[in-house]
């Protein structure tokens, strides 16, 4: 298993939301997962995480490994996540799958329609590298 890096604001905002939303009654698999994937991230200030680490509100280009299609999508929290804008929530499968990982890694991650293996072909956009700590 691959190690993976999140900012210390990532790993607050996203517990927190874990918290709300484990309150009003949400599914607690997705839960479990996004909180799997925390537990065992290194932790870094938004300053030092690397410049090709998927953080949140990053926007990416995975490439599927069965098909070799690609897909863009950006990195969100649920209450902005909008798939006709390619905006997936951290807590949908892919976006579990892809928090933390950098440029180049290869992911499995089960998906409803089963296994499916990415690639991480571009990170087009981090906030972070960008000098936007307030997304």
């Amino acid at each position: 298993m691959r190690k993976i890096i999140i900012t210390e604001t990532d790993q607050q905002r996203v517990s927190a939301v874990i918290a709300e939303l484990r309150n009003s009654g949400h599914s607690p698999d997705d839960l479990d997962a996004v909180e799997y994937e925390l537990a065992r991230a290194e932790v870094v200030q938004s300053e030092n995480v690397p410049r090709n680490v998927v953080t949140m509100n990053s926007t990416v280009v995975l490439r599927d490994l069965e098909t070799n299609q690609t897909a863009k999508y950006t990195l969100v929290y649920p209450w902005e996540a909008d798939i006709s804008k390619g905006k997936i929530s951290v807590f949908a499968p892919i976006g579990t799958a892809i928090l933390g990982y950098q440029l180049g890694d290869e992911i499995e991650w089960e998906v409803p329609v089963g296994q499916k293996k990415y690639k991480i072909e571009h990170v087009l956009f981090q906030p972070e590298r960008e000098g936007r700590f307030d997304l």
